[in-house]
Parts: C-alpha cells; sequence; structure tokens
C-alpha cells in the first residue's frame, strides 16, 4: 500500500511538473518577442494613400490599416536625412550630428540595428539611407540600399550599353551591398526599379534565414515617392486621365473621404491653397500636369503592390500574427521642383521632373505647406501600426502626438532590448522619446513634455495643446491651438503673447542644450 501511494505521488509530482511546464511554455509563446518589419516612403503627402483619403491604389496598406491603428499626428522632422536620424537613434538630429548635413558619423547615438542585434534580432535594411555611415557597420547583418539621398530609379549609375542616359543630379551617388561601397552603383539588370529591388533583396533575406530561431528587423525604406518622377508604363496608364479634374476638386474630394471614413474630426478645416486655378493652365499645361500626377500615383501603387510582396512573404512563413509593421513618410509631399535638361516623356529614365507645388498642395490634404516647413504639411505622417498579436481592437484611430524619436523606445519597451550608456568607447544620449506600446494595447496617454522642430528655416515647439511655429529665424512666432485648429488657419499669436514668450524659451533652452551634447 505505501508503494502504491509512493508511486502516486511520484506520478503526480511528474504530471504537475509537466503541467506546469507546457503552461510555462504556452506563456513563453504569447510572449514571445515579435519580429518587426518597418516601412519608410519618401515625400510622400498625408493624404495619399487610401486609408488617409486619398484615391491612389493602396489595398496592401489599407489593410493594414483596417486591421491595426492609424495615427493623425505622428511627427518627423520635415526633412529627409534629419527625420531618419530621428527614426534611427531616438534622438533629435540636433543631438547626434544630422541637423544639417548628412555629410558626418552619427554622433552621441547606437542605432535601431545595433540595440535590436545585440538583443539577439537579425537585422535586415534595404532602402535609402542618407547618411555617410554604412548601414552594415552600424548594426545591420544585411545592408542593400542608397547611401545617399535620391537617385534615378531605373538607373541610378552610369550609362549603359544599348540604352539612353539616365536623368541624373549626379551620377556618383553612393550605393553600398553590405561591405561593398559602390560611387556610382549601375546595376545589371535591365528591369531594374527601385522599389523592386529594395524588395527583392528583402524577400530574399528572408528567405535565407527562414529556419532561425530568433526574430528579425527589416528596415524598408523606399526611395517612392521622392523625385524623379519615375514609373513604369503599366503602372502609369492606371492613372493617366484621372486628375484632368484639377488641384481643386481633387483636394475637396480627398479631404471630403477623410471626413468620411472617420480619420479627421470636425476641428480640421482646409489650410488656405497654394495651387494656381486650372482653369488658367492651357490645354498643354493640363496634360502635363495630369501626366506629373499620374506618374506620382503610380510610384505609390508600385510601392504598395511591393508591400504586399512582403506580406505575403512574411505570411507564407506562418510569422504574420507575430510580426509588428509600422508604415511611415520621412516628411510632407515636396513643392521643391529640380529642373534637369533631358529627353523622353514624362515617368521615362531619361527624364528627371518634380511633382511641383500644386499638387504637393493637394497630396498634403488638409494640412498647410509641405517638405521643409515646420507646419503640419511638412512635419506630419501619416503612421500605420499592424500587429495581430499585439495591437488591442481593429480599424482604430489614434489622435496622440508623437514623433520619430518614439520609435527607438517603443521597439525597446517591447523586446525588453538594452539601451546602453556607451558605445564603442563613447557616451551615448539617452534616447528622447516616449513608448507607444500603451496606445497599441489600447491604452489612453498624454505627451508631458514639449516636442521640437528645427530645419533649415522652420522652427516649432509643441507642448500640450499649443504649437509655436515660423518659417525663417527673422520671422516672429505663429501660435495655433493644435488642438481646435490641427490646419493652423488662425493665428493666436497676438492674444497669447505670454504663451509664444513661454515656449520660446523653452526653444531657446533645447537649442543650447542640443548644442552642449553635440560638442561636448
Amino acid at each position: 500500500m505505501k508503494t502504491i501511494k509512493n508511486i502516486y505521488n511520484v506520478f503526480y509530482v511528474t504530471v504537475s511538473v509537466l503541467l506546469i511546464g507546457v503552461l510555462f511554455s504556452c506563456s513563453s509563446a504569447n510572449k514571445k518577442r515579435p519580429n518587426i518589419v518597418f516601412i519608410l516612403a519618401d515625400d510622400l503627402g498625408y493624404s495619399d494613400i487610401g486609408c488617409y483619403g486619398g484615391e491612389i491604389s493602396t489595398p496592401n496598406l489599407d489593410r493594414l490599416a483596417e486591421e491595426g491603428i492609424r495615427f493623425t499626428q505622428i511627427h518627423n522632422t520635415s526633412k529627409c536625412f534629419p527625420s531618419r536620424a530621428c527614426l534611427l537613434t531616438g534622438l533629435y538630429a540636433q543631438q547626434c550630428g544630422y541637423d544639417k548635413t548628412p555629410t558626418r558619423p552619427l554622433k552621441n547615438a547606437v542605432t535601431l540595428g545595433e540595440v535590436l542585434r545585440a538583443a539577439g534580432y537579425r537585422t535586415l535594411f534595404s532602402g535609402k539611407h542618407h547618411g555617410v555611415d554604412n548601414p552594415y557597420d552600424r548594426g545591420f547583418d544585411r545592408y542593400f540600399g542608397l547611401r545617399d539621398g535620391c537617385c534615378n530609379y531605373f538607373n541610378p549609375g552610369r550609362q549603359r550599353a544599348g540604352e539612353s542616359k539616365p536623368a541624373q543630379k549626379r551620377s556618383d551617388r553612393v550605393w553600398c551591398i553590405d561591405d561593398k561601397v559602390y560611387k556610382p552603383y549601375t546595376p545589371p539588370e535591365k528591369d531594374f526599379y527601385t522599389t523592386d529591388y529594395f524588395t527583392k533583396y528583402a524577400l530574399d533575406w528572408l528567405e535565407e534565414y527562414k529556419e532561425e530561431d530568433k526574430p528579425f528587423f527589416l528596415y524598408l525604406a523606399y526611395t517612392a515617392p521622392h523625385d524623379p518622377l519615375q514609373a513604369w508604363p503599366k503602372d502609369i496608364n492606371k492613372y493617366r486621365g484621372k486628375y484632368m479634374v484639377g488641384y481643386e476638386a481633387i483636394r475637396k474630394k480627398r479631404f471630403e473621404k477623410q471626413k468620411e471614413i472617420g480619420l479627421l474630426g470636425d476641428n480640421y478645416v482646409l489650410s488656405e491653397p497654394t495651387y494656381h486655378s486650372w482653369d488658367s493652365l492651357s490645354d498643354k499645361e493640363k496634360i502635363k500636369e495630369d501626366l506629373k500626377m499620374a506618374v506620382y500615383a503610380a510610384m505609390i501603387d508600385r510601392m504598395d503592390q511591393n508591400i504586399g510582396k512582403i506580406l505575403r512573404k512574411i505570411r507564407n512563413l506562418n510569422k504574420l500574427e507575430n510580426t509588428l509593421i509600422i508604415f511611415a513618410s520621412d516628411n510632407g509631399c515636396s513643392a521643391e521642383s529640380v529642373h534637369i535638361p533631358g529627353s523622353g516623356e514624362i515617368g521615362s529614365m531619361t527624364r528627371w521632373t518634380s511633382l511641383g507645388r500644386n499638387w504637393a498642395n493637394v497630396s498634403n490634404t488638409p494640412l498647410r505647406y509641405y517638405k521643409n516647413y515646420s507646419y503640419e504639411g511638412g512635419i506630419c505622417t501619416p503612421m500605420i501600426v499592424y500587429w495581430p498579436s499585439g495591437v488591442k481592437g481593429k480599424n482604430r484611430i489614434s489622435n496622440f502626438r508623437g514623433h520619430f524619436i518614439d520609435i527607438m523606445a517603443t521597439l525597446i519597451d517591447i523586446t525588453k532590448a538594452e539601451y546602453p550608456e556607451e558605445f564603442n568607447g563613447e557616451k551615448i544620449i539617452p534616447y528622447q522619446g516616449v513608448s507607444l506600446l500603451p496606445i497599441f494595447e489600447g491604452k489612453k496617454m498624454k505627451r508631458k513634455k514639449p516636442l521640437f522642430y528645427e530645419w533649415w528655416r522652420g522652427r516649432a515647439v509643441m507642448s500640450g495643446k499649443w504649437k509655436i511655429v515660423a518659417d525663417g529665424n527673422n520671422k516672429p512666432w505663429d501660435l495655433y491651438n493644435i488642438n481646435k485648429d490641427p490646419s493652423e488657419t488662425k493665428n493666436l499669436s497676438a492674444q497669447f503673447p505670454e504663451i509664444v514668450k513661454k515656449l520660446d524659451k523653452a526653444f531657446r533652452e533645447w537649442q543650447r542644450k542640443c548644442n552642449s551634447e553635440l560638442n561636448r
């Protein structure tokens, strides 16, 4: 009898241990760190994609939005390279040396690649970097892409045999493939198109490392739809003629859609238009403007097609459920116009064309101004967050006011990675942002510290409901109640000079702090 009882006790303990192990295993699986994909567009307008009001076909991004969260007030710095520096480091560009030029190494900082690789992630980067560091040397196991600012989509390098000369600002754009640096890079593939090949390399890596027992971090930074306006003819043909109705009609339709789908509330109104009257254009000018916007739309369409390929690949690997996907743009649509002599039709390899101020105003509907400005049209980006096992609820809209500096804090919070005090013998500035994870989980957040912006002539401070902003160092501050007036239509600086003075003081103190940190 005693022996039977002992056997029973041993059996009971064994089963209990096994059950506890199973429960622990399930709990661990539920808390398994996610794969992470951050997709960055270049010069994309606030209203360009379908789920933010646009008429351009973006079914894959729209699907991510339907299953996740759309943010209405996430901010960048209004310019490519400082925005990317904020995103990669969690610091303001003024703290890591990327506030004025991308021609020196990142200072005072670690990158997302370095932080996540140390935490056990496979780190992959395909696309545009816009800096002097090779990402392969800054924490990324693999890198393929443009280390430079912009390039010809069909051929970023020298003229190839049997082809016409590609339209370029410069022919010596820097390109990297892992540790190899090319200046210039002339792709041998005749079907080369940056958007397609950035995706191709990413897909190849996902296949190569599919059996690894570690999560991956993929940073996929497209150059689309930055100029030059260049796209495949079959994509362009989908949109030709659709924009002959003109600037005002497209802008009005986008704004109506933004309200209908619940993206924007009644506090949003259309900012003052800056486009020309469509009726003042000649028939020839209208046809040209229609084609420019058709090519621009085709570039965004092609980007979405490639995002679809990434989603299908991750799904086929049975990893989509626990993959966090974030999509954003590095600044608002650009009003810059680059004039380079060239032949061929708009959209082709031999022609460099810019979208221009008129359509840029439409692309940033309903916000004020465009890239390079610290008004909302320059700094406010669409941002979609999708994570089936981590985002609570579907088709949610968040009005939380965030910034690219928040991405480092968010990913550290999610992955429990460690942020170092020193790296390679250099003291590191603590990241500046806040984690957005509570919002992913359906909780409410309120930002406590001000946000600061400074690029070229633009500067701004956001604190609570207030925003001061100026265009030009010698220009007076505008003041807006950004909660009631996110389109920045009513300047309240004369009514609340004490608020302007308080935020101006905060801006000056922030400038001095950043300058001291950079030059320590």
